[in-house]
């Protein structure tokens, strides 16, 4: 094991976020009747944690439209349904990320509940907002904020349709630190293995499908290409066969990820092709993880974040090897953007 590998510490910074799953589900519950549409605003890797929300909510609610926006163009667009049926969550890990605030604020005077998931109570995201969820602070925040917005998800589901596995998602998010710090051990031999073979390389590929696509692209963006300064780029396997992958060749590398949600025959197809014509392949699959603690079924919904914790150590293990640290920014809160 790495020396930098501390899966207790995952464990104790996942532990704000385990404290508000129960009450984040019992809110959902409480809100459902009331309901009618769920808008999604985030920016960054909060965002497409709530590409998993939107993913399946659209697959197991019959009455909830449900929309995802980045800040800034939620707020550009004004969308006109944001009535009294409509319950707006907004995330932000800092609480303070410009756009996501003033959309906090453009709401503000608007009929519709609002519910806010960040670290801080001090933050002007959790001022602005009617009801918010503090996750503390931790170096897991995406996986954190997910949690307690996953749980409220579930919650909506259960009492507006009778979604019936709102008990063992309840259960399977309180396990998911532990399996989430033994998916990081599982992993870091060979992460350690692939950051090597892919040390010299400045493009790299991602591809998953579905929900997996969080993984893809918050390992692909906001880990390589804002943290290590590689040209990284994400592709969703439906649009893999539709021009992505006329730049595959014998020596391209692609990271090629796995889970096991529905989706999961539009990547086998993409690994069957790549298997033919590309030799890197770097595939991570979340039923190689044993996930304990987390029900059957609710492997599907938590596989991005579990693979999320393999891939991060690829990360770890390529900052040490190009000697850049993880926290170098060139622009990010250095500069006027």
């Amino acid at each position: 094991m790495s020396p930098d590998l501390d899966p207790t510490g995952i464990i104790e910074g996942l532990a704000g976020s385990v404290a508000s799953v129960s009450e984040a589900m019992a809110l959902g519950q409480s809100l459902a009747p009331a309901t009618d549409r769920l808008f999604l605003v985030a920016a960054g890797s909060s965002n497409r944690a709530m590409l998993g929300l939107e993913y399946w909510l659209e697959r197991c609610s019959p009455s909830l439209e449900v929309r995802r926006y980045f800040p800034a163009e939620f707020t550009a667009k004004a969308p006109r349904r944001l009535d009294k049926g409509t319950l707006v969550l907004l995330a932000s890990k800092s609480g303070a990320t410009p756009e996501t605030v003033a959309a906090a604020e453009f709401l503000h005077r608007l009929p519709c509940q609002t519910v806010a998931f960040t670290q801080s109570a001090d933050s002007p995201l959790a001022r602005t907002v009617e009801t918010h969820f503090l996750i503390g602070p931790t170096a897991e925040s995406f996986t954190g904020i997910f949690m307690v917005m996953q749980s409220l998800a579930g919650g909506l589901l259960a009492a507006k349709d009778g979604w019936p596995d709102a008990g063992r998602l309840r259960d399977s998010l309180n396990a998911l630190p532990e399996a989430i710090a033994a998916a990081a051990s599982e992993a870091d031999a060979r992460a350690a293995a692939d950051a090597h073979a892919l040390r010299d390389d400045r493009i790299l590929y991602h591809v998953a499908s579905g929900p997996g696509f969080t993984t893809a692209y918050v390992f692909g963006v906001c880990v390589l290409m804002e943290m290590l300064w590689i040209h990284s780029y994400p592709i969703e396997a439906a649009e893999f066969f539709h021009g992505p992958f006329e730049v595959v060749e014998r020596d391209t590398p692609l990271v090629l990820i796995l889970g096991e949600d529905p989706s999961r025959p539009l990547m086998e197809r993409v690994l069957a092709f790549c298997r033919r014509h590309a030799e890197r392949l770097f595939v991570y699959d979340s039923r190689n993880f044993a996930m304990p603690g987390v029900d059957a079924r609710i492997r599907p919904i938590v596989a991005p974040y579990v693979l999320q914790a393999a891939l991060k150590r690829v990360a770890v293990h390529l900052s040490r090897l190009h000697r850049h640290p993880l926290s170098t920014r060139r622009y990010m809160g250095k500069t006027d953007y």
